[in-house]
């Protein structure tokens, strides 16, 4: 089965990801996944990469779209795959749809993790990061009331980028960029929402029931 997750920041889409490519028993491929293997195994394109990542700037969407290319020619996706992160614009889908054509291959369904805009704030400005052993905790589903970590004593702070006022921005670029790319595939009638609120193994469940009858 060939799968693409979409989802705003905040939804779980890594811990789904990694649920269902274990119960479809596919590869799960990231973007940052892909992007620090290339790095790390020093190939041309993570050199290429590098060199924009280095100054900060955006990796263009050819060197992305190249290691996408070179990731799902590899053996493991040739009968399946859950692509988590790419595509998130409608020129990355569609240069998506023109490569698995050109292989005979085509995206069997597009399963979007829908959550509310104040749940993800709930979600994402409830996190707070121990400055020493780095474990992350949560203000209200880890029951904490105080700024001390209680694996290793350390103080906890919160990120810039879990700040409310970052995750509310962070949520406006992503409708920005997305809501297209959600037209894109409900008009290619392979688009399906499920709700991600609640425990994961429950959002696991319900993505799972919605996924089989895709599955062939």
């Amino acid at each position: 089965m060939r799968l693409v997750l979409v989802g705003p920041p905040g939804a779980g889409k890594g811990t789904q990801a990694q649920f269902i490519a274990s119960n479809l028993s596919i590869p799960k491929i990231s973007t940052g996944d892909i992007f620090r293997a290339n790095v790390s195994g020093g190939t041309e394109l993570g050199k290429l990469a590098k060199t924009y990542m280095d100054r900060g700037d955006l990796v263009p969407d050819e060197v992305t779209i190249a290691m996408v290319r070179d990731r799902l020619s590899e053996d493991d996706a040739q009968d399946g795959f859950l692509l988590d992160g790419f595509p998130r614009t409608v020129p990355q889908a569609e240069i998506l749809r023109d490569m698995l054509k050109d292989w005979g291959q085509k995206l069997d369904l597009v399963l979007e993790l829908v959550v509310d805009d104040e749940e993800v704030v709930r979600r994402l400005a409830g996190r707070r990061t121990c400055s020493q052993c780095g474990r992350i905790w949560h203000v209200e589903f880890d029951d904490k009331r105080d700024d001390v970590c209680d694996a290793c004593g350390g103080t906890l702070f919160q990120r810039d980028d879990d700040k409310e006022e970052t995750v509310r921005h962070r949520l406006e670029v992503y409708q920005q960029q997305t809501a297209p790319l959600i037209r894109f595939y409900a008009d290619e009638d392979i688009l399906v929402g499920v709700d991600a609120t609640g425990p994961v193994e429950e959002v696991t469940q319900r993505a799972m029931k919605e996924i089989r009858p895709y599955a062939g």
